[in-house]
């Protein structure tokens, strides 16, 4: 059976199982839409949770990255597992304790403050939105090649699957929809990976694979080092992200960011107790290190069948442009992928040097979808994947669109302005914010700001330098009154915004390469994206400085956070 049936067979199914799925998980109650009633078995919940963390940036972007950035690359990979364990350990069973649907609930609590939970609320919007324009990024590079349709196209296709879904069940149909995008795009992660390490190093473990051998006795990243070093590029394994102090203040940011991101934060607010959170949370580690573990070696091998198929260093003679494999014209009609024949002779140059590179559009988050069909595998794989990378972009589209929606019907709507609203009312209003949220951040998905998981990076900064510290404060500190969290907050995102709006131009505006050069107006050389960082450095200290000049914090309040940190045994 031909590609495109086999692709149309796999991806209709899949939507037609999501689908499904919403109609029989809808949700009646703002309970279920919120929290999905607060029952999930915390297996299931820890499978949801996986998928909700592994979006387009981490199935589709994530190892296109590691690929062209070797080490560079590895911030994402170390800053995304780092951060979940901080997410599991700090924050997740305390919040569940308290009881809350939502993250500005807590913070409106704890901080005794409805102008706290506005903050809050406008920070998570801030936060959520830019995710979701990385999402819709890798929905419409998925769409679009397996849709055999333009990049537009696509996107707008992927914009009207989510928005269906999402706005009909809420967190109960998204829980159970979820837990099926996992098992779908944990295989169509897998599989390709095992037959592609097989084939390069004989070793069927991808894991294992990427430091064994190859047919003619060298090693594979050794072998990678090589060919990208003949063709002008720097070496894979050695290649800094700009700077030490860059790379680790980037990892910290996405650390910090992971545990502030309310969207995986809700997905603990399912489960019927603590001692459930707590399971969730190291079954989803689990579920996340199968992929994570896997990526490095899906980034290596991608990286090494790319560049050995359109140019190789060794050959008498460049691939000629007439005679480029399928998997290459696919890609063009995409308009991600783009060559252009600068000295007229018909062959593909691709190099290191700007100048005579002729390959002059390759989209890093073309790899990993690309990879099957450059290796020659199957056509049922390829196709598999093509349905995992679609889940992938779905699952935590659909997550961040209902934190963005209760954060304005729930916190916003019935916590602020109308707190005598309708049980009815509320669902209708979340409905539309979700509506609202998909149509925004489509829009700026037709020109985003960065590769997926650049656009990401950003949100993760946001979260980090705004929500992170706000709840380690309200968790840890009984001290930290309403004044200095407000305060807090609004410095903290106020000069990470400002920062990326400086140096990197309208967020929403498309930027320069992912790497590119480091610019020496940067502050101690720290790119835009990794700023977040240094935001709640920021918030900390202006948090505590506000706070030792204002009211101390109510006994009851100390009483709540005390109640909090006590363990529980259910």
């Amino acid at each position: 059976m031909d590609l495109q049936t086999l692709t149309f067979l796999f991806v209709g199914a899949t939507f037609a199982l999501y689908i499904g799925i919403a109609f029989w998980a809808r949700a009646g109650s703002t309970k279920e839409f919120y929290v999905a009633g607060g029952g999930i078995h915390p297996v299931a919940n820890g499978m949801a949770t996986a998928a909700d963390w592994m979006s387009a940036a981490s199935f589709i972007s994530m190892a296109g990255l590691i690929a062209f950035y070797g080490y560079g690359g590895s911030v994402f990979l170390m800053g995304w597992t780092g951060g979940y364990v901080l997410l599991a350990m700090l924050l997740a069973p305390y919040l569940r304790k308290h009881g809350a649907f939502t993250v500005p609930e807590f913070i409106s609590d704890r901080y005794y403050s409805k102008t706290a939970r506005v903050v809050a609320v406008i920070c998570l919007i801030i936060a959520s939105v830019t995710y979701v324009i990385g999402q819709m990024k890798g929905i419409g590079v998925a769409f679009s090649r397996f849709l055999e349709v333009d990049y537009e196209t696509g996107l707008v296709s992927g914009m009207v699957i989510v928005a269906f879904y999402a706005i009909m069940g809420g967190m109960k149909g998204i829980t159970y929809t979820q837990i099926a995008q996992y098992v779908i795009m944990i295989i169509a992660y897998t599989i390709p990976a095992i037959f592609i390490s097989f084939m390069l190093t004989g070793n069927p473990i991808p894991q294992l694979g990427l430091g064994s051998t190859m047919a003619d006795g060298t090693y594979l990243l050794d072998k990678l080092d090589q060919v990208v070093t003949q063709l002008g590029f720097a070496e894979y394994t050695t290649q800094a992200r700009l700077s030490s102090t860059n790379m680790f203040v980037y990892t910290l940011s996405l650390m910090i960011g992971t545990a502030g991101l309310p969207h995986v934060i809700m997905r603990f607010f399912t489960v019927s107790s603590v001692k459930a959170a707590r399971e969730s949370a190291g079954w989803a580690l689990v579920f996340i290190a199968l992929l994570y573990t896997t990526a490095p070696a899906v980034a290596a091998m991608a990286r090494l069948n790319l560049m050995t198929t359109i140019d190789q260093p060794t050959a008498e003679q460049n691939l000629a442009y007439a005679d480029r494999p399928s998997w290459f014209k696919n890609w063009e009609t995409t308009g991600l992928l783009k060559f252009e024949d600068k000295n007229n002779d018909g062959l593909i140059s691709y190099t290191g040097d700007k100048k005579t590179n002729e390959m002059v559009k390759v989209d890093r988050d073309i790899m990993v979808l690309a990879n099957p069909e450059i290796a020659g595998l199957p056509n049922w794989v390829i196709a598999i994947v093509a349905a995992g990378g679609l889940a992938a972009a779905l699952s935590t589209a659909a997550g961040l669109l209902l934190a963005i929606a209760s954060s304005i019907s729930h916190d916003l709507l019935k916590g602020v302005w109308r707190p005598n609203i309708s049980e009815k009312e509320e669902l209708k209003y979340s409905r539309l914010s979700m509506l609202g949220a998909v149509l925004i951040a489509g829009y700026y998905g037709f020109n985003p700001p960065d590769f997926a998981a650049g656009t990401v990076a950003l949100a993760f900064g946001l979260a980090a330098s705004s929500i992170f510290p706000a709840l380690m404060m309200g968790i840890f500190s009984k001290k930290m009154n309403k004044e200095g969290a407000i305060a807090g907050m609004l410095s903290g995102i106020g000069v990470t915004l400002l920062y990326v709006f400086q140096h990197k131009g309208i967020m929403f505006v498309q930027s320069t390469s992912f790497l590119g050069d480091m610019d020496p107006n940067w502050f101690l050389g720290i790119e835009p994206n990794a700023f977040g960082a240094i935001g709640a450095l920021v918030n900390f200290a202006v948090a505590f400085l506000v706070m030792s000049r204002t009211a101390k914090v109510p006994a009851e309040v100390e009483k709540m956070v005390e109640n909090i940190r006590v363990p529980a045994s259910n």
